[in-house]
């Protein structure tokens, strides 16, 4: 494909999104924090798209928290996705985070999976990479847990009706 216009493409909201984090957070009192946003996508890393399945460019739903501490990300983590029934590999999971759970669905018609949604544990990684950092209740600087998730709209699609 021949683009006539150069387009830059972000990897995703995150690197975006947390350099703000880092000005927001100061203490263990501005936490947990939790955003939501809507957000056009476009990814191009799969050959043949699929209408209304997964297509390159599509609309989803995404949220992103940041907490004091790991247990209370790791029950956000599990409360946003009770249903899910399993965790990604380590070749499967969020680039940057601990670890990725999803709930998936596999077309027969087309012969592939479709994402359903995912959450991730992004653990102190992008918290150590943007500087968030929060004072706790030891008044110690320290960097938060994160989390993100995401439900595309596809799900939406397919599920209509049933």
């Amino acid at each position: 494909m021949i683009l006539l216009n150069q387009l830059l493409f972000g990897p995703t909201s995150e690197t975006v999104m947390y350099p703000a984090y880092a000005n927001w957070i100061r203490s263990h009192r501005d936490l947990p924090l939790r955003l939501n946003q809507w957000c056009n996508v476009v990814r191009w890393e799969f050959k043949n798209p699929q209408p209304f399945l997964r297509t390159r460019e599509f609309l989803w739903q995404e949220g992103h928290t940041a907490f004091a501490n790991k247990k209370d990300a790791d029950a956000e983590v599990l409360a946003i996705l009770e249903l899910y029934r399993r965790k990604k590999s380590e070749k499967e999971k969020f680039a940057g985070g601990d670890y990725t759970t999803t709930c998936e669905g596999f077309i027969p018609a087309v012969g592939r999976g479709i994402q359903g949604a995912t959450s991730h544990h992004l653990g102190q990684n992008f918290a150590r990479m943007f500087g968030i950092e929060c004072e706790n209740e030891n008044k110690e600087k320290q960097l938060v847990y994160q989390n993100s998730w995401v439900l595309p709209p596809e799900p939406l699609v397919y599920g209509y009706g049933t």
